[in-house]
């Protein structure tokens, strides 16, 4: 059962990397919304409901933590939905929304490692 753990957590590290790398790449290019994103949230997403479940550990999971977590990849999830909505409408995604989906991508892994 460890080892289905492991795997997950692995999912779930390269959702995040290629959510994260996807918006990197932009970041240097023409600050767009990818389909990419979109995937590497959705993958994250799924991998890390699989780990809040309490399934093959023998300690007690931190649900603040988790829930803080949730919140953030919502808000991730949504500014992509009005990123992708206005590229669409006007061209361009307004630098803000942009940027906070880096940042708060950027601070979803670091919870991760720092909040123990």
């Amino acid at each position: 059962m460890e080892i289905l753990r492991h795997a997950v957590v692995l999912v779930h590290l390269v959702g995040f990397a290629v959510l994260f790398g996807a918006w990197a790449v932009e970041a240097v290019g023409q600050h767009r919304i990818t389909r990419l994103m979109h995937w590497g949230l959705a993958i994250a997403g799924v991998a890390g409901f699989a780990l809040a479940a309490p399934w093959g550990i023998e300690y007690d999971l931190n649900y603040v933590k988790i829930g803080t977590k949730l919140v953030i990849l919502l808000v991730i999830g949504a500014l992509l939905g009005v990123g992708a909505a206005r590229e669409r409408k006007a061209g361009g995604v307004p630098p803000v929304v942009f940027w906070l989906i880096g940042i708060l991508t950027f601070t979803n892994a670091a919870l991760a490692v720092l909040w123990r």
